[in-house]
C-alpha cells in the first residue's frame, strides 16, 4: 500500500455520529471499533469510539476517535480539513453538505487566484477548507 496523508479528528464523545455524517457526505466504508471492542468493556467509555477510519471511493481517508479518558477536548486546536481538486462537481456538492449548519468564514466563491474557495466550521467543531482548482486541458 502507498503512503497516505490524511486527517486524524479527535472528539468529545460524539465520534460515532461525526464519522457517521462523514460517511453520509462522501460515501464509502466506515469501520469503527470502541474502547469495549478492545478490553474496556464494562467502563463507562466502552461505547466511545477508540478508532474510526472511512475509506471512500474517491480515495480519501479519514480518521477519527473519541478523546482518551482524562484528556481535555479543544475542538479545531490546530488543523484543518481540506479537501481540493477540479471536480467542480463533486466539491460542490461536499461542500453543500458539509456547510449545512456549519459556521461559514469564507463562501464558497472565485478568490483573487482564480481558485473557487470555502472555509466553514461543521457542526462538530471541525474546520473544513475547500478549493476548487480549474480543469487542465
Amino acid at each position: 500500500m502507498a503512503s497516505r496523508l490524511n486527517p486524524y479528528l479527535s472528539f468529545d464523545g460524539d465520534a460515532r455520529q461525526a464519522l457517521e455524517f462523514y460517511q453520509e457526505v462522501f460515501g464509502g466504508t466506515l469501520t469503527l471499533n470502541t474502547y469495549g471492542d478492545f478490553g474496556q468493556p464494562g467502563s463507562s467509555d466502552s461505547g466511545k469510539i477508540m478508532h474510526g477510519m472511512l475509506e471512500t471511493p474517491g480515495g480519501f481517508t479519514l480518521m477519527g476517535a473519541d478523546n482518551p479518558p482524562g484528556t481535555e477536548h479543544v475542538p479545531g486546536s490546530n488543523f484543518s480539513v481540506c479537501l481540493n481538486g477540479d471536480d467542480a462537481a463533486e466539491l460542490r456538492g461536499h461542500w453543500e453538505k458539509l456547510s449545512a449548519g456549519a459556521s461559514v468564514s469564507v463562501p464558497l466563491e472565485k478568490q483573487m487566484w482564480g481558485d473557487e474557495f470555502g472555509m466553514c466550521t461543521d457542526r462538530f467543531g471541525v474546520p473544513w477548507m475547500v478549493n476548487i482548482s480549474p480543469r487542465q486541458s
